[in-house]
């Protein structure tokens, strides 16, 4: 999770991450990644304090020209913190006993 956070924060040019494991409400165990940005809520605190009419208003409904330009730079971000983590990885996989059949 450290790897998309990590992304998250790169890809929208976040000032800060708030990371929450959740699962206590739902039956699985869930992460909520929210890339922050200085004074991107009315007042501070979590983003949960903002009204719902402010969250789902209509300046913020679907566009899918943006959404695919964030998708590619989450995408892109992940790709980058991956190839910066490939020693950490490769240690995790000689710890675990996964073996990398590609080479």
């Amino acid at each position: 999770m450290s790897i998309v956070q990590e992304a998250c924060a790169q890809a929208f040019h976040a000032d800060k991450m708030n990371v929450e494991l959740l699962g206590n409400g739902d039956a699985h165990v869930h992460w909520h990644l929210f890339p922050r940005h200085n004074n991107d809520t009315p007042k501070p605190g979590p983003v949960w304090w903002t009204p719902l009419e402010t969250m789902y208003g209509d300046d913020v409904s679907r566009d899918a020209p943006r959404l695919s330009r964030l998708k590619y730079a989450l995408n892109t971000a992940i790709d980058v913190s991956l190839n910066a983590r490939q020693a950490e990885l490769q240690a995790l996989q000689g710890l675990t006993g996964l073996v990398n059949h590609e080479n």
